[in-house]
């Protein structure tokens, strides 16, 4: 959709949805400001993915190259295409459409759009969709000098300038996330996010100044680092501020809920691309039961095959399973009383903002970092398993029950919903340098 306005800001997420809704919001809150902002999405995304509510934004479509691709992609054929193919359809087409834009935004995973922005005299800004502290590790991983990969066996506890002593488990986790998948491709490419900072007139993440205290003061001794987190704060709580790659039946679930009582609810979700393994899947189900907790838990169309045979009638009354749901709105429910989480950033940073303790399963890459701090620095909540290995149903339920029943993790959680409340609020540190930015922006 392009109504003719001329962008002052151009928006460049990364094709994800985990990376695309924080910074969606993001842009949503700059529009609301008086930007005029043009959010620009790639060929797959949009015909897979649902936007709602964008009326104050124009949205753009340039190809990837992905209508070309025959077949099964490898993890490094796809980033090198979306590098190539995507970068240059890119700079065509703001040349052509999106003459006089002042500056682009982009995901920091992809550094070459700085480039682009350059070479046009464009104002560059970097937007984290990660932690500071998981940042902050893997700029470690980077430089080689006080953390390498792969890991040493015998580490035991890793020392990282003001960050907490970390043991291997908190390190990021890397398994094979793909078939034949290099894990050195994929750790430099996070690592690269951090290769041309010193070139980047802003730097945004998306957390907030009290959550990450220390490491924020150590890292902006070194970049021009803005707080604008939560984002999906910034713009209200609008249940349709986001895209989706799924179709919530929220009619469902919504019913389901408001038939339940006050803090009666564990809700269970694991993102949009954490795959349990089946035997996972079982005891995770069984450990709900055994909890005698009702339970609402996200299960995707293509994870519900690993559901233990019959367990929906067998939950009949006690659970809902859905397939997709608006988290932030469930979160907000009055009937919630913990998430089960695989603790990627955005489920850690909305149960936090919504005062939810929270039970960590972590998986993968900075899902492991957080459920550390979640736990031991934040104290929201507990953490569940950890090791490699399938997580028994008896640690799981065990572990719903401390989080439950856990009066300094439930009153910790509600202390870290009014700190990200304040943050976006009216003179909070996220709202003055989301207002600085506007400024200017517009000032030129």
């Amino acid at each position: 959709m392009d109504t003719g306005r001329k962008a002052q800001v151009v928006v460049i997420p990364y094709p994800a949805q985990g990376h695309i809704n924080p910074i969606l919001a993001f842009a949503k809150s700059l529009a609301s400001k008086g930007l005029l902002v043009a959010f620009v999405t790639t060929t797959s995304i949009a015909k897979s993915a649902t936007f709602s509510d964008c009326a104050s934004l124009t949205l753009h479509t340039v190809s990837d190259g992905s209508e070309h691709v025959d077949g099964t992609e490898t993890v490094e054929a796809y980033f090198n295409r979306l590098r190539c193919k995507f970068s240059t359809n890119l700079a065509d087409y703001i040349d052509s459409h999106m003459r006089g834009a002042r500056a682009i935004i982009y995901d920091s995973v992809m550094p070459w759009v700085l480039d682009i922005a350059k070479d046009r005299g464009m104002v560059g800004a970097c937007f984290f969709t990660h932690s500071c502290s998981f940042s902050a590790v893997v700029h470690h991983l980077g430089q080689g000098l006080l953390l390498r990969f792969p890991y040493e066996d015998d580490v035991a506890v890793v020392s990282l300038p003001a960050l907490p002593r970390l043991e291997k488990r908190d390190l990021p986790s890397f398994p094979h996330l793909a078939p034949n998948l290099n894990l050195h491709y994929l750790v430099k490419h996070l690592t690269d996010q951090f290769s041309n900072l010193e070139r980047v007139d802003w730097i945004f993440f998306n957390t907030f100044d009290k959550l990450e205290t220390e490491i924020l003061e150590w890292m902006r001794s070194r970049w021009a680092i803005a707080t604008i987190g939560p984002t999906f704060l910034l713009h209200g709580q609008d249940k349709k501020q986001s895209i989706s790659m799924f179709e919530p039946k929220a009619d469902a679930y919504r019913e389901w809920l408001e038939s339940r009582g006050p803090n009666s609810v564990v809700y269970v979700s694991f993102g949009s691309i954490a795959s349990l393994e089946k035997e996972q899947m079982a005891e995770l189900g069984h450990a709900l039961l055994a909890t005698g907790h009702h339970f609402l838990w996200v299960v995707r169309s293509s994870e519900l095959n690993k559901l233990p045979p019959d367990f929906a009638n067998t939950t009949a009354g006690k659970g809902l399973i859905v397939e997709w749901c608006h988290q932030p709105e469930v979160l907000a429910h009055r009937a919630v009383e913990c998430f089960v989480t695989h603790c990627g950033w955005n489920s850690t940073l909305e149960g936090l903002s919504h005062g939810v303790p929270l039970v960590a399963m972590a998986q993968w890459v900075d899902q492991t970092t957080n459920a550390k701090f979640v736990a031991d620095e934040w104290g929201a909540g507990v953490r569940c398993g950890g090791g490699d290995g399938i997580v028994g149903r008896e640690e799981i339920a065990m572990c719903i029950e401390r989080v439950v029943g856990g009066d300094e993790i439930r009153r910790n959680a509600l202390r870290w919903k009014e700190l990200a409340a304040e943050a976006v609020g009216k003179g909070g540190s996220s709202d003055n340098n989301v207002e600085d930015f506007v400024s200017k922006i517009l000032l030129g």
